[in-house]
């Protein structure tokens, strides 16, 4: 997500969502945000700090401040710089539609980053750039590529050599690329099948499936849209308990975010009440009857 206001970590949490990972935004109104991580009613808050890109790369268009590099000497200060903001993770750009780092620039990132311990996501839409970010040891992708399909022997070399994820935010996909093609007819992307088929494809190869919705891009919303994504996930051939698993106890596992995302003994309290059984239908997941936050009750009027 990209959070800009405390009342969409309320609306979050209505919805259930109670962890949110903010992907690039302002470390200053970040900071102030996480400061509502105690408050029942609101969303628990991680974040990536600024995103890492180029000068006039995807993430500067949106008229805050935002850091940039453009060579793989720069890589060092830039992760420095995110960990002295406190940062949960790091994000990194990879856009070709606008200017856009190198993929030795990317490299040099993600591995002074894993000098400092912190996990990895690319934002990609191109499955050549997800390729080579994945062979430089990205830890995850936000967003399945738009433009071809992933060859078969790349596929199978990754899933065999590299242990990563990917939030392929069906949603934000789908959207994406029907309103360009609006604008631009000629335009040329993957279909809403073919997507999906992709993400079957990463899940049968083994690859954990995230989910993800990135508001506040296309209008998509901080809470009950997640619930969309879960049953995209469910129509493109994931089973269901792993969809659940991908909301849940994955990316707590994968994120580092301590000891949340399951029921167990000794860890936070953080449940939803459903009318129904996400297990056998999942379209239950958006009859919310109660949610807790750290064991408190969650204020869902």
């Amino acid at each position: 997500m990209h959070v800009w206001s405390p009342t969409s970590l309320q609306e979050a949490a209505k919805a259930g969502v109670i962890n949110v990972l903010d992907m690039h935004g302002v470390e200053q109104y970040q900071g102030m945000l996480k400061a509502f991580k105690d408050s029942t009613n609101y969303a628990n808050y991680f974040v990536a700090g600024a995103a890492a890109t180029t000068p006039e790369g995807h993430g500067t268009q949106y008229g805050f401040p935002t850091p940039t590099l453009t060579k793989p000497e720069e890589a060092k200060q830039f992760i420095s710089d995110r960990v002295a903001a406190k940062v949960d993770y790091i994000k990194i750009i990879v856009e070709p539609w606008k200017k856009t780092l190198s993929h030795e620039t990317v490299k040099a990132l993600i591995d002074e980053a894993h000098k400092q311990n912190k996990v990895v996501v690319v934002h990609i839409s191109k499955v050549d750039d997800a390729h080579k970010v994945l062979n430089n040891n990205a830890n995850g992708l936000v967003h399945i590529w738009w433009d071809e399909l992933l060859s078969e022997d790349k596929l199978q070399q990754l899933s065999k050599e590299k242990n990563f994820f990917v939030i392929p935010t069906l949603l934000t996909s789908i959207k994406a690329t029907a309103g360009i093609k609006q604008g631009n007819p000629n335009a040329v992307f993957l279909s809403e099948k073919q997507m999906k088929s992709e993400v079957k494809r990463l899940y049968d190869a083994g690859v954990p499936i995230l989910a993800g919705t990135d508001p506040p891009n296309m209008q998509i919303n901080y809470g009950t849209d997640l619930h969309k994504e879960l049953i995209l996930l469910s129509e493109a051939g994931i089973p269901t308990i792993d969809i659940l698993k991908g909301a849940t106890s994955i990316p707590v596992k994968r994120f580092k975010l301590g000891k949340k995302g399951m029921i167990k003994e000794g860890y936070i309290a953080d449940l939803i009440l459903i009318d129904g059984n996400p297990l056998k239908e999942i379209n239950d997941i958006g009859n919310i009857n109660t949610v807790w936050k750290a064991g408190k009750k969650v204020s869902l009027k």
